[in-house]
């Protein structure tokens, strides 16, 4: 059957929504899955049908593909299809007045354009859009039939948003080449829960941080123990960030999540160039410092005076030095002190460097936190 005869008025389709479920959402495809009941009210006086009681006819798929029917169709839709088990889920009531009811069970993966830049503290705005496809606003007009109440949802839970608003909208869309046309949306707010990127994120990257302070504490001297704790912090923040990276689009903007997690990884990073700047001056003494000697190249000789004793008359006095004479001279092993001042300073500064890292990286760490928390939540 045709649609009504051409230049008469707009026919108005009376459209609500009833949500059973919302299957899926997916940040690297950037789309969302929903399985819905859309139903369609018009009037078709060429369907009307003499009735004593008023009582309305149902029909199955079979009669709807021999009578005109809105072609609504979902704009930036993927993927869509008609439940069929265990026959197609349409369903079409005529009443006696020639009022059509026609319902059918459809599931929709749509586009949903997602912002990332506060990930995971988001909250994304997404909708489905509904607009025929062939007749525009002069042929056919789309309208909500019961207003804000055209829209029903089943109790709905998801495992990583809350959905904390669903409401409908209505609109026009233009086409350069066929005109305007009457569409439909179905608003829904999804706001992200925090707990599941806590646990997998942001704790085990707070504990590598605090975990990578753990070497101020150890002594400078062990140089194997510090450098492969710096080196695990570091390996293990780079693991947790390609794991994030991995499930996220390509964005070219930095995400919140980003910012935490190298921020976290440079304070990681400082923590092992910290003691970097320990052994930089350290190796060429390191041995004296440990074993208590000193080697060759680290001995000069200086002069000293050799004591002549002077002779006296009296064998039994203890032999005594003559001022007047000038000793003799000769060598002696003499350690350098200039090494030895350079050792005592490196020493000490070693010391306040781990002491003020203890102070400095702690309040730092605790300051971004704080700034990071306040701006994002």
């Amino acid at each position: 059957m045709r649609r009504m005869e051409s230049g008469s008025a707009a026919i108005p389709v009376g459209i609500d929504v009833q949500v059973e479920s919302i299957d899926g959402i997916s940040e690297v495809n950037m789309d969302f899955t929903i399985t819905l009941y859309l139903r369609h009210y018009w009037k078709d006086e060429r369907l009307a049908f003499p009735s004593r009681t008023n009582q309305s006819r149902t029909f199955d798929s079979r009669l709807v593909k021999k009578i005109w029917v809105p072609d609504v169709f979902f704009v930036h839709s993927k993927r869509s299809f008609i439940h069929d088990t265990t026959m197609e889920n349409i369903m079409l009531r005529v009443y006696p007045d020639g009022n059509i009811l026609y319902s059918v069970r459809v599931t929709v993966t749509a586009l949903c354009s997602m912002d990332f830049s506060s990930f995971p503290l988001d909250t994304q705005n997404c909708s489905l859009e509904l607009e025929s496809y062939a007749y525009n606003e002069n042929d056919l007009m789309l309208y909500w039939k019961n207003g804000n109440d055209s829209l029903r949802t089943d109790e709905i839970v998801l495992s990583q948003f809350f959905i904390e608003h669903f409401h409908p909208s209505s609109g026009l869309a233009f086409y350069s080449s066929t005109g305007w046309y009457n569409r439909l949306f179905i608003n829904f707010i999804l706001r992200r829960h925090i707990f599941f990127f806590m646990l997998q994120t942001y704790f085990p990257t707070m504990l590598m941080v605090v975990l990578s302070w753990v070497s101020f504490w150890i002594d400078r001297r062990a140089v194997p123990a510090r450098v492969s704790l710096g080196i695990t912090t570091v390996l293990t923040m780079s693991t947790i960030i390609t794991g994030v990276s991995s499930s996220m689009p390509q964005v070219s903007y930095v995400k919140a999540v980003d910012i935490y997690l190298w921020t976290s990884f440079l304070f990681v990073f400082l923590s092992v160039i910290e003691y970097a700047a320990i052994p930089s001056t350290f190796n060429a003494s390191q041995a004296m410092a440990f074993d208590g000697c000193f080697h060759d190249n680290d001995m000069e000789l200086t002069p000293f005076s050799r004591m002549a004793p002077a002779l006296t008359s009296d064998p039994l006095t203890t032999p005594t030095l003559t001022p007047d004479l000038r000793p003799t001279e000769g060598t002696r092993l003499r350690r350098q002190r200039s090494v030895r001042e350079n050792v005592d300073l490196f020493v000490s500064n070693s010391y306040m460097i781990d002491s003020y890292s203890r102070l400095a990286f702690p309040l730092s760490y605790l300051l971004f936190n704080i700034i990071y928390w306040c701006l994002y939540s």
